[in-house]
């Protein structure tokens, strides 16, 4: 694996052997010592243009446990804020010898832009990038899907058969689009929900099903609901009455949530509006996997971190990682 900078072009053996070596990665996290060798003598650039504290930090805890030397280099307060570009930047990370860049960008294709210029020879992971992708989300989410529902025999298997339910802001939401591609071609069965206003136009070309009926989904016993952030700072138009009626319609409260089959489970990628989107009395149920979510998206970063830097060269030596 060069890049990883989507899921839409993701394969399905691609996906798989992420997961899979996200899961010998979880195996050692349990362990008293957590750091492996593997990446030593490696450098991981943490390069954030947009805020995210979370993704930062899980990317960097991953770096760190494989042994990889991290830098974080985030764009306020750098040269960049200055007016430098991402072409200077790259250059400048080129010649202070970065294996790997991690980058999340305010504009869609930033990532693409970076690995395929010829500015740089790391590898690079697309940790966001505008409104269209953010691929170790969706990962780290299909991996909790598939550990929740197959348990510790989970290695190899797909989500055939599994019914998602996506539910909020759609249009500005690079974690919908990212899962909406993943779970299709892990053989998901994926409905989207939202307002009308907040459904993007092309919408008919993605592999799902939109409702606009919350309460319709979720009479169909979905396997997992996935809510997304409602993101207060990109909306610039008013895409629906007021949070209140928002909240009627299309939050999960107790509910709704007491109305899902046995064995559905609850998603949220974070940060979450408690009381917009989603009620505490949903996101601290039994069914909550929302700290799940936090903790294997660190076994997730690992593995694509290792498949990017060290993958190659066991591969050359016949091995299986």
């Amino acid at each position: 694996m060069r890049h990883l900078l989507d899921t839409r072009t993701l394969d399905r053996d691609t996906a798989l052997r992420i997961l899979d070596v996200a899961e010998d990665m979880s195996d050692t996290q349990s362990r008293e010592v957590k750091k492996l060798p593997t990446l030593r003598g490696k450098t991981v650039v943490n390069l954030f243009f947009e805020d995210s504290t979370r993704t930062r930090i899980s990317f960097e805890a991953a770096a760190k446990r494989l042994s990889a030397d991290v830098i974080n280099f985030a764009a306020k307060g750098s040269s960049v804020s200055k007016g430098e570009s991402l072409k200077d930047t790259a250059q400048t990370l080129q010649a202070m010898g970065a294996d790997a860049v991690v980058i999340r960008h305010p504009a869609s294709g930033a990532p693409q832009t970076l690995a395929t210029s010829g500015w740089i020879s790391a590898g690079v992971v697309n940790a966001g990038d505008g409104t269209h992708e953010h691929p170790t989300q969706a990962l780290l989410d299909a991996f909790t899907i598939r550990k929740r529902r197959f348990g510790v025999d989970s290695r190899g298997r797909d989500l055939a058969g599994v019914r998602v339910v996506i539910v909020g802001d759609v249009l500005h939401s690079r974690v919908a689009r990212s899962n909406v591609w993943l779970l299709a071609t892990l053989g998901a069965e994926v409905t989207l929900v939202a307002p009308p206003t907040l459904v993007p136009q092309n919408v008919s070309l993605w592999p799902a099903k939109v409702v606009y009926d919350l309460d319709q989904a979720l009479a169909d016993g979905p396997d997992a609901v996935m809510m997304l952030r409602i993101q207060l700072e990109r909306m610039n138009a008013a895409y629906f009455p007021t949070e209140r009626e928002y909240s009627r319609r299309w939050g999960l409260d107790a509910l709704r949530v007491a109305g899902l089959p046995d064995g559905s489970i609850v998603m949220h990628p974070g940060p979450m509006n408690r009381g917009l989107e989603i009620s505490s009395e949903a996101a601290d149920s039994p069914r909550s996997t929302v700290l799940e979510q936090v903790t294997n998206g660190v076994s997730i970063r690992m593995a694509v971190l290792y498949l990017l830097l060290a993958g190659e060269r066991d591969d050359e030596r016949g091995g299986d990682q």
